[in-house]
């Protein structure tokens, strides 16, 4: 079966079928799957008391939250049950290339990512994971004294950060015009702290904004100037 199956190959190859075709289906597949790294917090309490990301290193990924309070007040409405989020999401390469190296440069979070100190005020359970074909693994913590950890920790919570952004704009655009003025200038103060980044993944709802003649000016110029981030691939 062996020699047969040698032949086989090397008849392929002698044909001019690329070597993939010739490979296992099994190994051919995992060949073709992207490296993954994941990022899940719970944290009971707020509007989204938990979520996950998912960022493979084609760019390509998912955001999955949990949401148990209605945009409009921040605070005051209440859904009658959990409001489940599922969106598609795609990252700029730079974005991307740093999560990957910071990833890899972990031995894929196969450690002991908790910091030992106690006392520490809890801000949501964290899991890094990652998955792929050179190495996987995954560490959970409350917080970390590990710089690459919290840059990736601060780095996730942005992103979320700017898809609630983008769901709460939806909302008031619809629903309240006036109020996307103090929630478009929240959005760009984020954005200058670094809390918000990778407006790319929420650019329909800004796109839409912009250009509404309904909308008051000065929100649509702030939006504008939001989506160049976004073209820019600016984080």
């Amino acid at each position: 079966m062996r020699l047969a199956a040698r032949f086989a190959v090397g008849a392929m190859l002698a044909a001019g079928i690329p070597a993939v075709f010739a490979q296992p289906p099994a190994v051919a597949a995992a060949a073709a799957t992207p490296a993954e790294v994941s990022f899940h917090i719970e944290r009971p309490g707020l509007p989204v008391p938990k979520f996950t990301l998912h960022v493979r290193e084609d760019g390509t990924g998912s955001y999955r939250a949990e949401e148990v309070e209605g945009p409009s007040d921040r605070g005051t409405v209440r859904y009658a049950s959990a409001k489940q989020i599922d969106r598609t999401l795609n990252l700029t390469p730079v974005t991307v290339a740093k999560i990957f190296k910071a990833a890899r440069e972990l031995k894929y979070f196969d450690m002991d990512c908790a910091s030992k100190a106690k006392n520490i005020a809890n801000t949501g359970e964290k899991t890094l994971s990652y998955t792929g074909t050179d190495g996987k693994g995954s560490c959970v913590y409350n917080y970390s004294e590990n710089k690459q950890i919290k840059m990736l920790t601060d780095d996730f919570l942005a992103i979320a950060e700017t898809m609630d952004e983008g769901r709460r704009l939806a909302y008031l655009h619809r629903y309240d015009r006036l109020g996307l003025d103090a929630e478009t200038i929240a959005l760009e103060q984020a954005a200058t702290a670094g809390r918000a980044i990778e407006f790319g993944t929420i650019a329909p709802v800004l796109s839409s904004i912009a250009g509404d003649p309904a909308v008051m000016e000065r929100v649509r110029l702030r939006v504008a100037k939001l989506l160049e981030r976004a073209g820019g691939n600016k984080i």
